[in-house]
């Protein structure tokens, strides 16, 4: 890659004067197309049209591939329609650049056009249009397509099909397009086998992503991260920590951003505190983590907060030297969380004072830790500045957390006012809100409406419908306990067995709080 300097530029006019030959001119185009300032290539492009012996198809194809690299939608469409007009639009590779122009732009309507309008497509047009329908999520259009090819498919081709599987999450059709790359390909290539990876891990199929994984001729980072972030989505903590502690002891690829936040959400979803600050280790260790990105920073805090080291996370808090709206949000709803209502209030005025605008999930923070202390008045006056002050429109996250609030106070009857005066229909979280408090505090009458909404929404999830069956169960009311459990079974819901995993906290550091707060106030 190379920058184009204002000499350079000045340099293209003379020859231009020079020598007006496509050839030369083309050459210099693709040059410019493919530099650090592809939008150069415009300036070039642009004066060789002045002159029509100074251009001819491949001019295009250069210029719409400076389109694509610079983002440059409107010169795009301003090229196809040069591309009409002067009668090019039939030469396959002018059709094969702007279908990718156009996939790049997430048009797949108009590549669609494009392609057919092409009578014999060739790999690079089924590629390029199998790809942007899988990357757009028409995904069964792109299996479609594939299957009709009568040009053989490329390593590139095979990539987008498997990233459709992947989409549809069809393990069958993906493991026979694996099984023809075998066949028909010399090398698979470390791009298909990523791409393989990530589709067996997205559909769970762990043993063949590890055999995969291992006899791999060569793997990147991309490999290694593929692994620990599908073990990490899938809740396998352990696995993903022993794959990325593998990866640094291997030293075959370094862990990157992406890396890490994968491993750090495993730690989290498990609440693996030793695990995670094994990971914090690891990240201390590199001069260039020290620093933290806010990607980085954020799952490292989110983390701490989730396992309940508070001292920890507020460390990390003040350690990051660009706090977004994703820090502040997850400060505030963890200290919320660990049960420091005080602190959460605090934090979030702090966070106005720095000029940042809440969002929703730092509201969501606020309502909980107001409901957890009982603040029912300030949780209301927070949830109407919400969209009033703010422009936060409520989710049903938001109003699940003000029945919770009224609800935990003993408020049951303002808590279903609130739900018969929701815009949006009660779901499962905000049934289950109430019919929680409704088990405190006792009510039979309001109860059975309860039940009602709940058997009438959407989203209720089995731990909702097994409280509500647990509820019949502690009044000794067997059958509506049972009717309930038919109900589900019908659904074809199955609770899990409880499980718990216990990890030892250390007791607090003695680190002051006000302190802390004082520093990240600075």
């Amino acid at each position: 890659m190379c920058t184009i300097t204002s000499k350079q530029i000045n340099q293209i006019q003379a020859l231009i004067l020079k020598a007006p030959h496509p050839k030369t001119l083309n050459q210099l185009l693709k040059l410019l197309a493919n530099s650090d300032t592809p939008q150069n290539a415009f300036l070039l492009y642009n004066q060789m049209l002045h002159h029509p012996t100074c251009h001819n198809n491949y001019t295009f194809s250069h210029a719409l591939k400076a389109c694509f690299v610079s983002h440059s939608h409107q010169k795009g469409l301003e090229i196809h329609a040069r591309v009409v007009k002067s009668g090019h639009l039939s030469d396959i590779f002018i059709q094969n650049s702007l279908i990718h122009f156009y996939v790049t732009q997430n048009e797949i309507c108009s590549a669609r056009r494009i392609f057919n309008s092409i009578s014999a497509p060739d790999v690079v047009s089924l590629t390029s249009i199998i790809s942007g329908l899988s990357k757009c999520g028409y995904e069964e259009e792109a299996l479609l397509i594939f299957s009709k090819m009568n040009v053989k498919p490329n390593l590139a081709t095979l990539v987008g099909v498997v990233s459709a599987c992947s989409g549809l999450g069809d393990l069958g059709l993906g493991k026979s397009v694996h099984g023809y790359s075998l066949r028909s390909l010399d090398v698979n290539g470390i791009l298909l086998d990523n791409a393989l990876l990530d589709f067996y891990m997205k559909c769970g199929d762990f043993l063949s992503a590890e055999y995969l994984f291992v006899y791999m001729l060569k793997r990147d980072v991309v490999s290694w991260t593929t692994m620990v972030g599908g073990y990490a989505r899938r809740g396998f903590c352990e696995e993903a920590v022993r794959i990325f502690k593998n990866m640094v002891q291997e030293g075959e690829a370094e862990p990157n951003e992406a890396t890490l936040v994968n491993v750090l959400s495993a730690c989290s979803s498990v609440s693996g505190l030793s695990l995670g600050r094994w990971v914090h280790s690891y990240i201390y260790s590199r001069p260039d983590l020290l620093a933290y990105s806010n990607n980085v920073g954020n799952a490292l805090l989110n983390m701490y907060l989730k396992c309940g080291d508070v001292d920890m996370a507020i460390q990390v808090f003040n350690t990051l030297i660009h706090k977004d709206i994703i820090s502040w949000s997850t400060i505030i709803r963890g200290m919320a969380m660990n049960g420091c209502v005080k602190q959460a209030l605090q934090l979030f005025s702090l966070m106005l004072v720095h000029g940042i605008v809440p969002d929703d999930v730092a509201f969501l923070g606020l309502l909980s830790a107001g409901s957890h202390a009982g603040l029912v008045g300030q949780g209301l006056m927070f949830f109407k500045a919400m969209e009033s002050v703010y422009g936060v429109v409520p989710q049903m996250q938001h109003y699940a957390c003000m029945v919770d609030m009224y609800g935990r106070a003993g408020r049951l009857e303002e808590a279903e006012a609130f739900i018969r005066t929701m815009p949006l229909q009660a779901d499962g979280p905000v049934w289950g809100a109430l019919l929680n408090a409704c088990r405190i505090h006792g009510d039979d009458e309001m109860f059975k409406r309860i039940r009602v909404g709940l058997l009438n929404s959407r989203g209720v999830s089995i731990g909702t419908f097994a409280l509500l069956s647990n509820t019949y169960a502690s009044s000794d009311r067997w059958d509506d306990a049972n009717e309930v459990r038919d109900a589900m079974r019908s659904m074809g819901l199955k609770k899990m067995a409880g499980r718990s995993w216990i990890e030892t906290v250390p007791a607090n550091s003695g680190q002051d709080f006000d302190a802390c707060l004082a520093e990240a106030a600075k």
